[in-house]
Formats: C-alpha cells, sequence, structure tokens
C-alpha cells in the first residue's frame, strides 16, 4: 500500500524573494521625501536672495537658543553641584554640633588680628565680628555720617542692647575725657543702650577713665580688646555687670 506523502501547511511556509509592492511603497515614500526637501531648498534659496537680513537673524536667534539651552543645562548642573556642597556643608556643621564643646582658652590661642592694620571701617567690622561669634544677635554696623556715637549695636545673648562706639587711634593717642562725655550723652538717651562701651586700640586718659565709671560706660582699652579678641578676657557685657570700666589704664591727666 502507498503512503501519501505530507503536506507542509500553507500558513506555515516561509516566503523567500522579491516583493514588488514593498519596493514601490518605499520609492514613492522616498521620492515623496526629496520632492519636500527640494522645496525646502528652493524656499530657503528664496529668502536667502530677497530677505537676506531675515535669514541671518534666524540663523542667528537659532544659534542663541542653542547656546542659551546648553548654558542652562550648564547652569543646572552648577545648582546641583552647589546643593551638594551646602548639604556636604550642613552634615559637617551638624558634626561640629555634636561634637564636645572646645574649651575657649584652647580655641583662642588660633586667633590672631592686626587691629593696627586696619581702617577705622575695619575695625568697627571686626568688633560687630567678636560680638557676632560670642553669642549676640541683631549685629548691626550702623558707623558713619550722623551716627550719633553708635558704630555697632546688638543683643546680648542674655537679651541687653549694647550699643558700642569704636576708636582705631595710634597707641600714643589716647582717648580723652571729651570723646566719653559726646558718648555719654547719646549712648543712653538717644540709643537705649542698656550697655555703653567704648572700645579703641590705645588706652584712656584717667579723667576719660572717671567719666567713664560715673556714667557706667564700660571702657576697653587695647589690652582688654585683646585679652576679648583671644578669649582670655571678660566680654564687654560681661564687664558691665561687674560694674564699671575694665582694663581702662589711668596714667596721666590729659584731656
Amino acid at each position: 500500500m502507498t503512503v501519501p506523502a505530507r503536506r507542509t501547511p500553507f500558513a506555515k511556509r516561509r516566503r523567500y524573494g522579491f516583493d514588488l509592492r514593498s519596493t514601490a511603497l518605499f520609492f514613492v515614500f522616498l521620492a515623496v521625501v526629496v520632492t519636500v526637501l527640494g522645496l525646502a531648498a528652493r524656499v530657503v534659496a528664496g529668502a536667502v536672495e530677497r530677505r537676506p537680513a531675515w535669514v541671518v537673524v534666524l540663523v542667528v536667534v537659532g544659534v542663541a537658543g542653542c547656546l542659551g539651552l546648553r548654558r542652562r543645562v550648564h547652569v543646572a548642573r552648577a545648582a546641583r553641584r552647589a546643593a551638594a556642597a551646602l548639604d556636604e556643608a550642613a552634615r559637617e556643621a551638624a558634626d561640629v554640633l555634636e561634637a564636645p564643646a572646645v574649651p575657649r582658652q584652647r580655641a583662642a590661642v588660633e586667633v590672631a588680628v592686626d587691629y593696627d592694620a586696619l581702617t577705622p571701617e575695619e575695625f568697627e567690622e571686626a568688633i560687630a565680628a567678636l560680638c557676632a561669634r560670642d553669642g549676640c544677635s541683631g549685629v548691626e554696623v550702623v558707623g558713619g555720617a550722623g551716627d550719633l556715637g553708635a558704630d555697632v549695636v546688638a543683643a546680648t545673648p542674655d537679651g541687653r542692647r549694647i550699643v558700642i562706639q569704636c576708636k582705631h587711634y595710634d597707641p600714643s593717642h589716647r582717648v580723652g575725657s571729651q570723646d566719653l562725655q559726646r558718648f555719654g550723652g547719646t549712648c543712653f538717651t538717644v540709643h537705649e543702650a542698656d550697655v555703653a562701651v567704648l572700645v579703641c586700640t590705645s588706652d584712656f586718659t584717667a579723667p576719660a577713665v572717671e567719666y567713664a565709671e560715673q556714667c557706667g560706660i564700660v571702657c576697653m582699652d587695647r589690652e582688654a580688646l585683646e585679652a576679648w579678641t583671644e578669649g582670655t578676657g571678660p566680654r564687654p557685657w560681661e564687664a558691665a555687670l561687674g560694674g564699671g570700666a575694665a582694663g581702662c589704664e589711668t596714667a596721666g591727666a590729659e584731656y
């Protein structure tokens, strides 16, 4: 008996060879693309001939747009780097706050300020920085024309208003009683100071010290200022609690 051969189903047969329909569609699409590109080239060429200035403007705008996009990308990258740096700084600050407190005298060894090399304005900024360093809030440098004797104002850690006048004098130029009298006439009545301080880079005459003690003004000479800076001496608002002047020289009687 003869067994008929099995035929492969038509659906499973794979066809190979040339597909005329697909090839025709491809060439039609290619012809359309070439035609569109040719028309666009003609339009651009005509625009260049008729309005060359417009074409230049469009090119410049396009280039500027590309550069602006690139710049925004750079700005975004810089912003991400800055945010990362701030985050790192915040973590470092948290680590410092959690670390054991460093004794004041030990930290003071690293402090060194050449007050003689500063200008009067820089001296005021330095005094303001000392106040901020030691816990004062709302520190402002208000010295200048019409300051009525106040160069630095702030609130002490215990909430008192402190008003400071800064005298950047040569070491041989002592602060006289007239300087204290001018400051004493405004520090309490005009500036409403709870603590009035006159700090200088020299020292005070005996009459100036006497006037300061009578009015309750704290005067800090060069020695007291350096001790405050180094952390080895009292801060001016602490000296005010002790009453009278702090570290004032009494030698001499010049006005």
